[in-house]
């Protein structure tokens, strides 16, 4: 197991403490429980503000969530690959010939242990639908998909359903979107549909 700023005795105490108290002192709140399971991938959604990033590590601290996250590779280069491994970085050699799912689903299947975050609107920005890679892993990696949100109008984040794919994307995002459809980003006019390329997803 990668030793990270989530799992490092001491520090990991600290900053939960520090996060419940940010959280008292914002109104935040957080809600859910973490999945009894070794290895899965969470959905972070939706991402339509830089404040997400905030809000979303004093969430993860609260759970004692212990997360990944994926990065290009260059940004784990001398002196910075250590601090980006302990932050939680996941290095990915996008000039590979070898597809970025195919790299991460080698990781899940080599890791006894790996929470994995993944923004699937890849932006904070407005987009048509999502990116389908991190279901790809899932399926190719053999992992459930944990729905995780920042709710800003209830001031609350956290963990909702665990979703293990059946094959049928289709029928699988309806279930996602379903959960996603209640969720307010900090800006909604932001927030893309919960959808891929490709597919008609209306119910």
């Amino acid at each position: 197991m990668q030793h990270t700023i989530f799992n490092t005795p001491v520090i990991k105490t600290l900053l939960r403490l520090l996060s419940l108290f940010l959280m008292m002192i914002t109104g935040w709140k957080k809600s859910g429980t973490l999945p009894d399971v070794p290895r899965y991938i969470i959905i972070v959604a939706p991402h339509t503000s830089n404040w997400d990033l905030f809000y979303g590590i004093i969430v993860a601290f609260s759970l004692k969530l212990d997360a990944r996250f994926m990065a290009k590779k260059e940004l784990f280069r001398r002196p910075f690959g250590p601090v980006m491994r302990w932050l939680g970085g996941m290095a990915i050699d996008r000039s590979s010939h070898e597809h970025t799912v195919d790299q991460v689903v080698g990781e899940f299947k080599k890791a006894r242990k790996l929470a994995l975050a993944i923004a699937p609107e890849g932006t904070r920005s407005k987009v048509k639908y999502w990116k389908s890679g991190f279901y790809h892993i899932a399926r190719g990696g053999g992992v459930p998909l944990q729905l995780a949100y920042l709710d800003y109008a209830a001031k609350t984040g956290g963990a909702g359903p665990l979703i293990v794919p059946t094959g049928d994307i289709e029928e699988d995002m309806r279930t996602i979107r379903a959960f996603y459809n209640g969720v307010s980003g900090r800006y909604t006019d932001k927030a893309g549909p919960v959808t891929i390329a490709g597919r008609n997803l209306i119910s």
